[in-house]
């Protein structure tokens, strides 16, 4: 089932012309990857430490490198 609004935007897209399509395929794959990102976001970052799988990482290191990446955070 196709909604009223995508309707309309195919509508639209539909009156577009031919030679400006890719231009509008471009703003809307940005539009749509934008809005998508967003809402993938929590806002919450995982441990560092799950990169380094399988590594020797003393604690020293491990603080250095969160600190050169996240200077806002304090340890």
């Amino acid at each position: 089932m196709t909604s009223k609004y995508k309707e309309k935007i195919i509508k639209e897209i539909d009156d577009i012309p031919e030679e400006m399509i890719p231009k509008i395929y471009k703003l809307v794959h940005l539009l749509t990857k934008e809005f998508i990102d967003k809402k993938k976001h929590t806002g919450k970052r995982g441990s560092l430490k799950g990169i380094w799988k399988g590594s020797n990482i003393d604690d020293k290191l491990y603080n250095d490198a969160k600190e050169s990446l996240f200077p806002y955070e304090s340890i």
